[in-house]
């Protein structure tokens, strides 16, 4: 496979979880920042900007720039509109590999956000929209792409961003006042009901810290989202020698996989912080990595997008 087409399908896969995990982040945190007062609002809006990979600058973070960084904004490549529009180009660009039902699928998804409302309340709109799109295309690649390298290379994109997404997610808990409830933090995984089947409903928080950190079960833990991005570095590039791992990919996410699964805890909630900012670094890393061995690129930024 060409590394041009194995690059794009790995962002793909990138940008499409991304989007899916910025409006699962903005959905649950947006009603409870419009009731904050103005300093307060300013306060959050910029930690916010800050864990998602946005530098907020020196001025005022007003919850109308929030929602432009991190929904709207095609020429950034954190914002959901912008991730979107990148995984679209990037399909443009391996075309000849993807199927039609995933590109139309990204297509469709890239027109539609002409007709999106920019306002609160649309943006609370547009952020269920993009669930749904994005399961869509996800759905689309799972079942009509051959699962050889170039699924490999998307589901390792994808794999890798969620674990990503999933520690920022869980790294916003505290930056409202008051903190964010477990069953918030659940919800905006998509895991309240497999937790409630698994656990039962009178768990208590670091039950539910648990299982979106490691179950290994559920699509959207860490855990499983690092194992599955294991598997595909694996399938990938296949080792057959007797000691260590040469794939400083797979070493790399093998030890973050492997930390999290052994380690053993009375204190999880209070260790939350150092455990989320090493899964971000590991997950930095394996993505380096994997653009040293497959992609001519490099050094250049993985950000492919339109700006127009």
């Amino acid at each position: 496979m060409l590394s041009r087409i194995a690059e794009s399908l790995f962002w793909i896969g990138r940008y499409v979880e991304r989007a899916d995990g910025t409006a699962r982040i903005l959905d649950v945190h947006l009603e409870r920042l419009n009731g904050l007062g103005e300093d307060e609002q300013n306060r959050v809006s910029r930690n916010l900007l800050a864990l998602m990979g946005s530098d907020p600058g020196t001025e005022a973070v007003t919850l109308d720039r929030l929602l432009k960084c991190l929904a709207h904004d095609k020429a950034s490549p954190t914002s959901i509109a912008g991730s979107l529009s990148a995984a679209r180009e990037n399909a443009r660009r391996a075309r000849e590999t993807v199927s039609s039902s995933l590109w139309e699928g990204l297509n469709t998804t890239h027109n539609g956000l002409k007709k999106q409302r920019k306002d609160l309340v649309g943006t609370y709109r547009f952020c269920h929209w993009v669930l749904e799109r994005t399961a869509m295309v996800s759905g689309s690649a799972d079942s009509t792409v051959s699962h050889d390298d170039s699924w490999l290379f998307m589901v390792l994109g994808r794999s890798l961003e969620r674990a990503d997404m999933t520690a920022r997610m869980l790294s916003t808990r505290d930056l409202l006042s008051g903190s964010l409830s477990w069953v918030n933090m659940l919800h905006c995984a998509g895991a309240y009901e497999s937790f409630l089947r698994n656990r039962g409903g009178s768990s208590g928080d670091q039950d539910a810290a648990e299982f979106l950190l490691l179950d290994r079960l559920f699509p959207r833990s860490i855990v499983y989202a690092l194992r599955d991005a294991e598997e595909c570095l694996s399938k990938l590039d296949p080792s057959a020698q007797r000691v260590g791992f040469i794939d400083d990919a797979r070493r790399v996410v093998g030890q973050a996989r492997t930390f999290l699964e052994f380690h053993r805890t009375d204190n999880l909630i209070e260790e939350l912080p150092e455990h989320m900012e090493r899964v971000q670094r590991a997950v930095s890393q394996a993505s380096e990595a994997v653009s040293r061995k497959y992609f001519n690129q490099a050094s250049e930024l993985e950000w492919i997008g339109e700006v127009s």
